[in-house]
């Protein structure tokens, strides 16, 4: 039987030791439920107890927490449980790299940093590359980071203009049932781009930059043709498109330009068992230099700790629908 122990960190600073614990001690709420430790404040220590490695870990967690409030990082419940999957996964990560590595402070203040390794190394690739290949689960962050990148580059005036794409795979032959010209039929699917652009500048910002063409919000089938110099593209929802889609859209950049592609090859929508573009384009792009792919889990899930949970319970229930049926080879009635 593991000996429980006790340990202690503390905290010069009261301010960030208020931080560090929380309104109503919440973080440390949020330590103790996760790592099965017991934390209590007094004076300006947070005392540790329970198993060795935990406190540890735990130790480690507080001390890392305390480095990225000194540095100005505005810490929430999300953070600490972000902070304790990363350390969890690799004890020996600095939370400083990830979480200070700013992507974008948006016109609300919101600071947008990478949550994880995966999306630190994401962001690491759309620098250094001029297109960059996402893949994984929702909830991951790949449009999302994809976009406050987008911005940022527009703000810094490296980029002229963002396009924003997406496949309207729902409409297809059902696109004229419904009701408005062709723009108000696509819209609903490419609602998505939208909330993340408002997310990220106010809505009257965006919408000027929308109306001005600076930022463009459009179906795929809109980029036919078209040579996008200077821009920074975002292909949402790609798994929908066929290979003759993702084709045409790789080879609309020009000059000056980036292209992020985002989708989850396990939720394709494509009808008469139509092969998807972004499965078939990680064969024919392999190894090409100044194209990186990233791959996602469900461990990179950044939305309610449930939505984790639920992808897991999906991929099992998957996996058991893949087994063969293996009854009828054991001779049993």
């Amino acid at each position: 039987m593991t000996q429980t122990e006790t340990q202690k960190v503390i905290f010069r600073d009261p301010s960030v030791l208020k931080q560090v614990v929380g309104i109503n001690n919440e973080h440390l709420k949020i330590i103790s439920d996760a790592l099965g430790i017991q934390l209590s404040q007094r004076g300006n220590e947070v005392n540790i107890q329970g198993e060795k490695l935990d406190m540890e870990l735990a130790a480690k967690l507080l001390e890392q927490l305390g480095v990225l409030v000194e540095k100005g990082y505005p810490l929430y419940p999300a953070d600490v449980d972000y902070a304790i999957r990363l350390l969890s996964e690799n004890h020996k990560v600095s939370l400083e790299e990830v979480f200070l590595d700013t992507v974008y402070i948006s016109g609300k203040r919101k600071v947008i940093s990478p949550k994880s390794i995966r999306q630190k190394q994401y962001i690491d690739a759309i620098r250094s590359n001029d297109i960059v290949i996402a893949i994984g689960p929702a909830g991951t962050g790949k449009t999302y980071l994809a976009m406050a990148m987008a911005v940022s580059e527009l703000m810094k005036h490296r980029v002229e203009r963002i396009i924003l794409a997406r496949p309207a795979v729902e409409a297809g032959e059902k696109l004229g049932f419904l009701p408005g010209d062709l723009i108000e039929k696509v819209n609903p699917y490419l609602r998505p781009l939208y909330d993340a652009l408002h997310d990220m500048m106010h809505f009257e910002k965006a919408a000027r930059l929308v109306d001005r063409g600076i930022i463009e919000i459009a179906p795929l089938a809109f980029m036919r043709g078209r040579t996008l110099n200077n821009a920074f593209v975002i292909l949402d929802e790609a798994q929908n498109t066929v290979p003759e889609q993702m084709k045409m859209f790789l080879t609309r950049l020009g000059f000056g330009s980036k292209a992020v592609i985002t989708g989850d090859i396990t939720q394709i929508d494509l009808e008469n068992g139509k092969k998807s573009g972004l499965v078939q384009v990680q064969d024919i792009l392999k190894g090409i230099p100044g194209i990186a792919f990233v791959y996602f889990t469900e461990k990179d899930v950044v939305r309610h700790h449930l939505v984790q949970q639920i992808i897991k319970a999906y991929e099992r229930m998957e996996a058991k629908w893949a087994r063969p049926d293996r009854s009828s080879e054991a001779g049993g009635t």
